[in-house]
């Protein structure tokens, strides 16, 4: 009798069931060292953005540590009785201000005369042109035209905030307003600088010679070391960043100009005055003694400045 054909050779593979066992998946499995190397990589470059935003920053704001304007007029030359007419200076290049409007409020303070000598007023870093009033007015008493003008990011001029760069361009457009728009001649102008003022005055003279003369009250300048000593200038390359120093020292070593160096009884005289270059005159004066400081302008200019003998008679 013959055999039934063996129909499980050729019958095709079962299929695994539901409940069969599965063969385990297999993981790449990454050594913690990578990760601790990824993690650091990125807190590292997080820690370098980190810096290199805090000296941008502290690029953009170190003139904070200098320079402190007010945008508050505390008083006008009306207050002290005073005659006065407020003017509006333009820059003198698109490069200064590209919208050539005029940036900068000042007061011209006229003397009784027209030919008497005008002094072009560079007021300290703090404040307003309104702190130099009394400086103004001793001017103005000693028979001497005044302009007083403040600089962008001050008081009621234009601009964000200063800096030395957009300072020393307001100082050129103030001289430009007397030379240009006045008609004054270089000869008969004296400029005064007060405070980091002195460094703008100075510079202004080194640039235009024929400048008849400068004064300096209690003058300030070479900010690098105080800027250095802040304490916001820590854990930074300031050294390397900080920008704003008004030079002072170096420049008047050489400069030929006239100058009036003054300084105040109770307070040390600035260094930079004792290596200043001839021709100069140096006084001591009582702190806020408008009084003292007339008198000295008076034998300096009878000295040093043309001066029609009608208006200004040097005290003995």
């Amino acid at each position: 009798m013959p055999k039934p054909p063996n129909t499980r050779r050729n019958a095709p593979p079962a299929r695994p069931s539901a409940h069969s066992p599965q063969a385990p998946h297999t993981f790449e499995m990454v050594e913690l060292r990578w990760i601790l190397k990824a993690l650091g990589a990125i807190l590292a470059f997080a820690v370098l953005c980190g810096y290199v935003t805090l000296c941008v920053v502290y690029s953009r704001t170190q003139w904070q540590l200098v320079l402190h304007p007010t945008r508050k007029l505390k008083t006008t030359p009306a207050a002290v009785s005073v005659a006065f007419t407020e003017i509006h200076i333009a820059p003198v290049s698109a490069e200064a201000d590209p919208s050539g409007q005029p940036q900068l409020d000042g007061w011209w303070i006229p003397s009784d005369s027209p030919t008497d000598p005008t002094v072009l007023l560079l007021h300290s870093g703090d404040g307003s042109m309104s702190d130099a009033l009394p400086q103004a007015q001793a001017l103005h008493n000693a028979r001497l035209n005044v302009l007083l003008f403040d600089y962008r990011g001050y008081g009621h001029s234009g601009g964000n905030h200063p800096t030395e760069a957009t300072m020393e361009s307001d100082a050129d457009a103030a001289l430009t307003y007397l030379t240009a728009t006045r008609g004054i001649a270089p000869g008969s102008i004296v400029v005064y600088g007060s405070g980091v003022g002195s460094s703008l005055a100075v510079r202004l003279c080194a640039e235009h010679p024929q400048i008849a003369a400068l004064v300096l009250d209690q003058p300030d300048g070479d900010l690098r070391d105080r800027a250095l000593a802040d304490s916001r200038s820590g854990f930074i390359p300031a050294r390397l960043l900080f920008t704003q120093e008004f030079p002072l020292a170096a420049p008047l070593r050489t400069l030929t100009t006239p100058k009036l160096l003054i300084s105040y009884t109770g307070g040390q005289a600035p260094p930079e005055l004792q290596h200043a270059a001839d021709p100069k005159m140096t006084v001591e004066l009582p702190a806020s003694d408008p009084t003292a400081l007339q008198q000295a302008l008076r034998r300096f200019l009878g000295i040093y400045v043309p001066h029609p003998p009608q208006s200004l008679t040097p005290n003995p």
